[in-house]
């Protein structure tokens, strides 16, 4: 399946990504433009992947970026036994919202083909069983950020690709974001994974050979996953601000949402 380029605006040109040393997938979500003709703004909101191996360089960066909220959607195993955003050396208003109790590396899935569509129907499967375990987490997580004084603000998973993808994908979705731009978005994952695939080979073997191990498309990040997703919330929901009304993230704190990210 081929999809089109990423549209220019996501282009890693912009200065989008953020280079850390302990972090491996983290972006700005500035640039973006919503339903109502504002764009959202470099520097008011980032995705990243985990946060607990931060250096004093990167902490360093968070400092410059004014970061002042982190909500971290990890599982509480995976904050107990990886470690979480090191508050003692950077405080923040730290948020653990865990979308999921268990990851699919501990559970195993239904068996797809292994394809590109096959990778797809995974995720997209996967995907709604997020939703509709953690659809409160999620509903949270977007009214978090829509207080007054929680921007600058960084959300993040373990890989930055999934949860964190879905959150991302909500926010700009109902945000009124197009698309096509949403699922680029999503897709600069591709890079980001890579990245840390490097990082793990080098720093941590054993880890590198157990990520050999799962099925390819647990890493997957094609862009057809996450537009199917919002395609599908839509024909259900009429769209992804009514989706998100259906979860308790009202009209009200979605314009809150844009005020924060626009100003």
């Amino acid at each position: 399946m081929t999809h089109p380029p990423a549209p220019a605006s996501i282009d890693e040109a912009t200065g989008r990504w953020i280079e850390l040393v302990g972090a491996h997938n983290v972006r700005d979500l500035g640039g973006y433009l919503i339903a109502d003709g504002r764009v959202t703004r470099h520097g008011r909101l980032f995705r990243a992947d985990g946060l607990a191996n931060l250096t004093d360089d990167d902490l360093d960066m968070i400092d410059a970026l004014g970061i002042r909220t982190v909500i971290d959607l990890r599982s509480t195993t995976e904050l107990t036994e990886r470690g979480r955003f090191p508050l003692e050396r950077y405080p923040v208003a730290f948020h653990h919202l865990p979308i999921v109790d268990v990851t699919w590396m501990e559970t195993g899935v239904p068996v797809f083909p292994d394809t590109a569509d096959g990778a797809v129907d995974f995720l997209v499967w996967a995907y709604h069983d997020m939703l509709a375990i953690g659809a409160d987490r999620f509903a949270r997580a977007i009214s978090l950020l829509a207080s007054a004084g929680a921007t600058p603000a960084m959300f993040h998973c373990a890989a930055g690709k999934d949860r964190t993808g879905i959150l991302a994908a909500l926010i700009l979705g109902g945000l009124g974001v197009d698309d096509d731009v949403i699922a680029a978005d999503y897709g600069l994952t591709a890079i980001g994974m890579q990245r840390m695939r490097d990082w793990v080979e080098i720093n941590a073997p054993e880890s590198f050979e157990l990520m050999n191990d799962r099925p390819a498309m647990m890493f997957s990040s094609d862009p057809a996953a996450i537009a199917r997703l919002l395609a599908e919330l839509r024909a259900t929901h009429g769209s992804i601000a009514a989706y998100l009304s259906s979860i308790g993230v009202s009209a009200a704190v979605l314009a809150d949402l844009a005020d924060q990210l626009t100003r």
